[in-house]
């Protein structure tokens, strides 16, 4: 089946479950057109990523001309459908969080991806995330294209659903993916019941390369590692606060900030504040690799999330026979177990979030081990990448 994948942004460091699923596609015969918005200048760490880089197409790539002439194009070979997409436009402008210029430039985009996938004969278009691309894709649909659906990952889908008008979004689809229980639940509350059937559940997937050979690694004794971007919703301030707690204590530990973003500053702050210069580091951006390492490095992964879709990167932490600390929070309990694979503590709550990673740190070897192994049997029954590649090529398939 001739497949295409729209991101906005592809790759990406934060989106490598992104790549293990067009893979796997490919694994299975598929044919993969990857189109993304942006990104083609944006250095790549990792050879798998560099890779991908040279196999996709970019949108914006070539500037206004290409946008221009694919627009005249469309504007000359099917007019009435220019014009209800030009209604479409308008119509998601009215209440969105950006404004009508924006949504006009989506249109723009939307007739040279149109053409491509024309020109590869194209049977599905899939989008991942429920904004921008999801709404590009929602348009190629609209100027003639073939069948879509996109993946929601949340929470800002979630957050902001009225603003990129997400139930129309759905209504519009031939099917739409969420990535969890608790993701399949938000989109429901976005349209009437009579869509429901439309809104199916395929995880994101673990590839056996990604853990083969690694699992038996002994963990670090005292290092503990938060994995993600540095922003609100990570929780990485209150994680310091529970840093500042345990060293009044007098427990001796490592606590590693692998990711970077908006937040550095403010968090690299409060880490002086606290004086916990010797105790936490911070990475800065890093491949796919260094993140494995950094994982198999430490004794437990710690992600005190304040809002969360489901973090492919506790998947890899148990893939990892990694213990995970994490919060009650969307669809995080539905993978991670108190007392089987880790530790959840509610959101937002410092004092808590401290006891366990100290609760971690004091366990006994045997203790980490054991939960180490029943958290990779955990997410390999839920997550493996090709048994949920299948669901979705299924999904293609049957729409």
């Amino acid at each position: 089946m001739r497949i295409a994948y729209l991101i906005n942004q592809y790759p990406s460091v934060s989106h490598s479950f992104i790549r293990r699923e067009i893979l796997a596609l490919e694994r299975q015969g598929h044919e993969v057109l990857r189109v993304s918005v942006r990104g083609w200048n944006e250095v790549q760490q990792g050879k798998e990523d560099q890779l991908e880089q040279s196999r996709t197409r970019y949108v914006l790539r070539g500037g206004a001309a290409p946008l221009l002439k694919a627009f005249l194009r469309i504007l000359f070979s099917r007019p009435w459908l220019l014009m209800k997409a030009a209604r479409l436009v308008l119509q998601l402008s009215r209440r969105a969080d950006r404004p009508f210029p924006i949504h006009l430039i989506y249109l723009f985009e939307a007739c040279v991806v149109f053409q491509w996938l024309q020109d590869a004969n194209t049977e599905h278009l899939h989008a991942h995330f429920g904004t921008n691309s999801a709404e590009v894709a929602m348009l190629v649909h609209a100027l003639g294209g073939p069948r879509w659906s996109f993946t929601a990952h949340g929470p800002e889908e979630f957050d902001k659903a009225e603003f990129i008008a997400l139930p129309e979004k759905i209504r519009r689809a031939d099917f739409v993916v969420a990535v969890s229980s608790f993701g399949r639940s938000q989109l429901f509350r976005q349209v009437g019941h009579e869509y429901w059937h439309r809104i199916q559940e395929v995880h994101c997937g673990i590839e056996p390369a990604f853990y083969a050979g690694a699992g038996d690694q002994p963990a670090a004794e005292r290092r503990l590692i938060c994995v993600g971007r540095l922003c609100e919703q990570k929780g990485q301030l209150l994680l310091i606060d529970a840093a500042r707690q345990l060293s009044e204590r007098g427990i001796k530990f490592e606590l590693v900030l692998a990711g970077d973003g908006d937040m550095r500053g403010e968090i690299e702050t409060l880490i002086a504040r606290y004086r916990l210069q010797a105790t936490v580091r911070i990475t800065g951006w890093i491949s796919s690799d260094q993140v494995r390492e950094e994982i198999l490095a430490a004794r437990a992964l710690v992600l005190p999330s304040f809002a969360e879709g489901l973090p492919v990167v506790i998947m890899e932490a148990m893939a990892l026979k990694r213990p995970v600390i994490s919060t009650f929070v969307a669809g995080i309990p539905e993978l991670v177990h108190p007392g089987e694979h880790g530790w959840l503590v509610p959101a937002g709550d410092a004092g808590a979030l401290a006891s366990a990673m100290q609760a971690c740190l004091d366990a006994a070897p045997e203790a980490i081990a054991r939960m180490g192994d029943a958290a990779r049997t955990r997410v390999l029954e839920r997550h493996d990448v090709d048994k949920e590649a299948r669901r979705l090529a299924d999904l293609f398939r049957s729409q």
